[in-house]
Parts: C-alpha cells; structure tokens; sequence
C-alpha cells in the first residue's frame, strides 16, 4: 500500500500565507498524480490543485492565481505553496496520490489523513 504523510497545516491570519508537504511511502507506483483537495464543513470536497509525475498541473477555480503546486518525484514528495488566503479556504485538505499507470488499477486514489487550515484574524 502506499502511505501518505502531510504537514503544514495550521492557524494563518486572512493574506498571509502556509506551505503544506505530503510524503509518500510504500508501494509507489510511477506514473500518478499527488496533490490535495479540501473540504469544508457542510461542503462537498473540492479541488485544489494536483500534478502529474511529468509536471502537469490542474488547480481549482477558487484558488487559481494564489496557490501553486510543486513536485521533487526524487522524494515522492508534493508542496503547496498557499497565499493570499482568505477565510474561505478553511477546511481538512487531504493529500491524495492518483495510479495512473493503464491498467486494472487505473484511477485509484489513495488518500492521507488530511491537515486543518484555519484561516481566522
């Protein structure tokens, strides 16, 4: 199995800034994508931002223009560089790495625990 193991994740004041990590270990396969969705209480999870082991990126509308995705696949470790948050960004976000090797496993996700950002004056 694989493991995933975020950090970063804690209370920022609305325009500063966090940086979260997730670490994956394990049986890791290597073609995937890692990145992070989020949820919200009484929202459905959403989307922040992923990339592909060969550097392809997708971020969610909502935080398009603040946040930024980076890979070390060396590591097997993604960053997400967070600014300009705003009080609407608070939620669990969970660390996900997505097989996307073609296959009988295509399209499983494997999910870290999730981190809590709060973002609050």
């Amino acid at each position: 199995q694989v493991q995933l193991v975020e950090s970063g994740g804690g209370l920022v004041q609305p325009g500063g800034s966090l940086r979260l990590s997730c670490a994956a270990s394990g049986s890791i396969f290597s073609i995937n994508a890692m990145g992070w969705y989020r949820q919200a209480p009484g929202k459905p999870r959403e989307l922040v931002a992923t990339m592909t082991t060969g550097g392809s990126t997708t971020y969610g509308a909502s935080v398009k223009g603040r946040f930024t995705i980076s890979r070390e696949n060396a590591k097997n470790t993604v960053y997400l560089q967070m600014n300009s948050l705003k009080p609407e960004d608070t939620a669990v976000y969970y660390c996900v790495m997505r097989d996307l090797r073609v296959g009988p496993d295509y399209g499983v996700n494997y999910w870290a625990k999730g981190t809590l950002v709060t973002v609050s004056s």
